[in-house]
């Protein structure tokens, strides 16, 4: 294990680890209320930096990937789950072309700028064609006052930052809510179950409280050679 994945494994360890339940449930309601729609059931997807996989284990799809740096994400991982100890940037257990769906979320902020640039280029890299990309990332627009509240962020970033990124490196953004939930866990998002369901069927709700940025994207088709 490099000092690297051990440090991310008592930073993290540390900071969820008492929300386990809570985030557990949030994540259920998420996945089967909102995530699903982007998802076929059917689809090959990719949890990229997937952390305590609490994405990954609530989506319903063919084939569910997991990768992360911290090698938590091998007992973090469902049943089902296929997990892999690797950096975003450098998915070599990943064929190309081979996935449907890739899911990021809470990510971007904790990396420099050219590895949120080199990770979307190997995002590119496994999706196949007619594939997407989804993110969910907090929006410096809307918690600039708390972006800074965790030790592990050095990434200032926004949706319209975000979109330009993208555009950089190859994707055509279809969707771009820029207030969608707030900010971390111990924000205002309703904890319980129902509420969250609740608030995911108002979108008013959002523009109020909402922190977190979601897109989805496809990768650009390549141009046919002119002759």
């Amino acid at each position: 294990m490099t000092a690297e994945s051990e440090n991310l494994q008592v930073l993290y360890g540390n900071r969820f680890g008492s929300q386990e339940v809570q985030r557990t449930e949030l994540w259920r309601v998420l996945c089967r209320e909102f995530f699903q729609k982007w998802v076929p059931r059917d689809a090959v997807v990719l949890d990229v930096a997937a952390g305590h996989c609490e994405f990954i284990n609530n989506i319903e799809a063919g084939r569910r990937l997991a990768v992360d740096l911290n090698p938590d994400v091998l007992v973090r991982a469902g049943e089902g789950v296929e997990a892999f100890v690797s950096s975003s940037d450098a998915m070599t257990d990943i064929e190309s072309a081979s996935v449907d769906r890739v899911f990021i979320s809470n990510f971007f902020e904790h990396i420099p700028r050219e590895v949120i640039v080199s990770t979307l280029l190997e995002v590119k890299r496994v999706l196949r064609p007619g594939g997407k990309l989804l993110v969910l990332q907090p929006n410096v627009r809307y918690c600039a006052r708390d972006y800074w509240m965790f030790f592990d962020h050095i990434t200032p970033i926004d949706d319209r930052a975000l979109e330009e990124a993208l555009g950089a490196t190859g994707f055509d953004v279809e969707l771009n809510i820029p207030r969608f939930l707030p900010y971390t866990t111990k924000s205002r998002l309703p904890s319980g179950p129902r509420l969250v369901k609740l608030y995911l069927k108002v979108p008013f709700a959002w523009r109020l409280l909402g922190a977190q940025a979601f897109m989805v994207a496809r990768p650009r088709p390549a141009r046919e050679p002119v002759l």
